[in-house]
């Protein structure tokens, strides 16, 4: 029923599959990206191939990973010990290669990636640690279960959250349940109640939900005749809804922690000395 399977297209993809149900495709050497998600035959993710042909673009579709920041800090820039370091938008996990530890196909179509610290990333993050996220597919349910291990002395601060770029031909036509009443504008910096909806017509919505009451949301697609519900556990604190006008996706990203937190602090997650933290997000489909 479940298989893993290798293919050159051009890099490296695994293919995650639950027999005529499901498929999944993962780059490991790109930032451990899953670059593809079919569910009965439909896409659900967004994806520009054209921008990842070009590696000096961001990607644009897929689930980019975030780590060890979420969002962008001030200049790029952040404080620690009476030192500045320098670290781009999301941080650094979306755009190094990772390694493929461990497969298995016993209870589900899965892969183990990992990603350790080195030279290029202490500069960036004085921090040694180990990630190791498992891809887990079976039917209509994509799961992700996330290790972050401290290899070092000194505690680990860090935030982390997903990226994922939901496939939509017609907006108009999404209904939503956030658990949360007000949100943070991420361009103006403006905190709103929220009615249950957004403006389509804005050029770009950048939203940050907060004090979520639950750890679930869902959205409807009429139009695509299908719903999909997003999980996490209880790690994750803030929930970035972002969408720009003309393009056929809308992302729904779980973060452990705001846009700054290195400098502020606020929500940081932080490993002890030689300890492992674990996160999961879920994502199930389900047809109308």
């Amino acid at each position: 029923m479940f298989a893993v399977a290798l293919k050159a297209d051009p890099a490296a993809t695994y293919v995650l599959s639950d027999a005529d149900t499901a498929r999944l495709e993962i780059v490991p050497e790109r930032g451990g990206l899953v670059t593809r998600w079919q569910v009965e035959g439909q896409e659900i993710f967004y994806f520009d191939g054209d921008r990842f042909a070009d590696p000096t673009l961001s990607v644009r579709g897929g689930i980019p990973i975030l780590f060890p920041i979420c969002g962008n800090l001030p200049a790029n820039q952040y404080r620690l010990g009476g030192q500045t370091y320098s670290l781009k938008q999301h941080g650094f996990a979306r755009d190094l290669p990772w390694q493929v530890t461990q497969q298995d196909v016993s209870e589900a179509a899965s892969l183990t990636l990992e990603l350790t610290s080195d030279e290029a990333t202490l500069a960036q993050y004085p921090f040694a640690f180990r990630l190791a996220f498992t891809f887990r597919l079976k039917g209509h349910i994509l799961e992700l279960q996330q290790r972050f291990t401290n290899l070092a002395d000194q505690p680990l601060p860090f935030a982390t959250g997903l990226h994922p770029y939901f496939l939509v031909e017609d907006k108009s036509q999404l209904e939503f349940e956030v658990p949360s009443t007000e949100y943070r504008d991420h361009l103006t910096g403006e905190v709103k109640p929220f009615g249950g909806s957004f403006d389509f017509a804005k050029d770009e919505i950048d939203l940050a939900f907060q004090g979520l009451t639950a750890p679930a949301a869902t959205v409807t697609d009429r139009h695509l005749g299908r719903r999909l519900t997003l999980s996490w556990s209880d790690h994750y604190t803030k929930l970035v809804f972002w969408s720009v006008k003309g393009k056929d996706y809308y992302c729904l990203e779980p973060w452990t922690a705001p846009r700054n937190a290195l400098n502020t602090g606020e929500d940081l997650l932080t490993i002890a000395p030689q300890q492992t933290l674990e996160t999961t997000v879920r994502m199930a489909v389900a047809f109308l």
